[in-house]
């Protein structure tokens, strides 16, 4: 018998069609995985099936015999209470008044050290986590609950490659254990790893489903965007790299104009906290030379109050006769959105609504909109279908052959390696010398991350 049957399931949002007419059945001890582009209906898909949404047709038939946990890419933690607390939310652990606070750490404790997280303080705010480590917490509190299935939206988008490798061991045994598993990820190798059917979405309609050894990645692709793509990545660069546009001492870092030069290293490495003080430094001898974008869309990058149009002007207002001229920063709003491939309906339409791909991309076109001279960005294409990657990669290229210095931290080392011109490693606060793409391997780079001395 089915886990989970569905059956001609459509959704509409006005007259955008967020699903049409998809069909699939989940068994026990199985992992589906859900891929598409951004805007393809993943999310709204994975909304119904955790009861957020109710579909406009269709029907659902679920195995009633146990639960469902939704693990969501926007995370749903309270920033304000700690790791135990928000892993037990609902759970009532507390004596005359009191929680009874070394019980729920030793619970929250005994959770980590069995999916293989241990090193979590049980007992420090989320806030103070770092993205991985709240992406953990998340990830536990949808297992506590022991259920039957478990739908993951992007779980690896925080992840360094040693917590993906503990992820997958973790499905490996909740799939020993009967647990179906609903995986969505926009990285087609984790898919072929850990997935036993695929189900493809594009326009919210299944284009393809069947097992991944049934179909090519190029074939994949081409049913996700709807075209064939030859490459991911652009072909070497021939645009000259010109004199250094920024420079730092601490730790030592030479900037070109016109190269994109990449950061690697682990999470906790210091590869943020160098970005940023790249960035204060630069921002005090040059405030609108320099632009920026976070690993933290969500809590740093948007403004979601506000629409399309105020986020992607809002570092360089467009004004006339000192008002802001809203009518021409809806045009060239609007030619960014053309240019990305942003997917909705106006520049004024409010961005908090864009799929996180598409928010993503707002971002980007902040960034070219701004127009500054040194770009830096912090994990660029996290949370993003393999088109819309190639869209920003495109851009990211673009901005480099204007003459642009282009600096880029990434946790993905296939997007280094195919779009950088040099490469240098961050391992506890200390970077390494940076050196031609060709010098390095992916087992140097790691190597590099891990060990206890970076070449100086």
């Amino acid at each position: 018998m089915s886990r989970l049957r569905l059956n001609e399931i459509g959704k509409r949002f006005g007259a955008t069609v967020a699903l049409d007419r998809v069909s699939f059945d989940l068994e026990p001890g199985q992992v589906l995985a859900i891929v598409g582009e951004n805007g393809a209906g993943k999310s709204t898909l994975l909304n119904i099936l955790a009861g957020l949404l109710r579909p406009d047709q269709g029907t659902m038939e679920f195995d009633d015999h146990g639960g469902l946990s939704y693990i969501q890419q926007e995370l749903s933690l309270f920033p304000h209470l700690s790791a135990a607390e928000n892993m037990f939310m609902g759970e009532n652990l507390r004596h005359l008044s009191f929680i009874r606070r070394a019980e729920l750490n030793d619970r929250c404790r005994k959770l980590l050290a069995r999916f293989g997280w241990p090193e979590i303080p049980p007992e420090t705010r989320v806030s103070e986590l770092s993205p991985a480590s709240r992406q953990v917490v998340e990830i536990c509190r949808a297992l506590r609950a022991d259920a039957k299935v478990i739908l993951m939206d992007e779980p690896t988008s925080s992840l360094q490659q040693q917590d993906v490798e503990r992820l997958f061991g973790l499905i490996r045994n909740l799939v020993e254990r009967g647990i179906s598993i609903v995986y969505v990820s926009h990285f087609l190798e984790e898919i072929r790893r850990i997935a036993h059917r695929l189900v493809v979405l594009r326009d919210g309609a299944a284009v393809w489903m069947g097992k991944p050894e049934n179909i090519t990645d190029a074939e994949l692709i081409t049913n996700m965007v709807g075209r064939r793509m030859e490459t991911i990545f652009r072909k070497a660069r021939t645009a000259r790299i010109g004199d250094v546009a920024l420079t730092a001492r601490d730790p030592f870092l030479e900037l070109r104009r016109g190269e994109i030069l990449g950061i690697a290293g682990l999470v906790g490495s210091g590869r943020t906290e160098m970005v940023r003080r790249l960035l204060e430094g630069e921002r005090r001898a040059n405030p609108f030379g320099v632009g920026y974008l976070t690993e933290d869309r969500k809590h740093e990058g948007l403004l979601p109050h506000l629409s399309i149009r105020e986020n992607v002007t809002i570092t360089r207002p467009l004004t006339r006769m000192g008002w802001i001229d809203e009518r021409e920063e809806g045009r060239q709003t609007a030619r960014w959105m053309t240019t990305l491939n942003i997917r909705a309906g106006s520049p004024d339409d409010s961005v908090r609504y864009l799929s996180g791909g598409n928010q993503q991309k707002v971002l980007i076109a902040r960034l070219l909109h701004q127009n500054a001279d040194v770009v830096l960005l912090d994990e660029p294409t996290r949370g993003v279908d393999i088109g819309s990657k190639v869209e920003i990669y495109e851009q990211i290229h673009r901005m480099a052959d204007e003459g642009k210095a282009i600096l880029m931290v990434s946790s993905y080392l296939p997007e280094l390696f195919g779009i950088c011109d040099r490469l240098a490693v961050m391992s506890k606060g200390r970077l390494s010398p940076a050196r031609p793409i060709s010098d390095w391997t992916p087992d140097s780079v790691i190597q590099a991350a891990i060990g206890d001395r970076v070449e100086a």
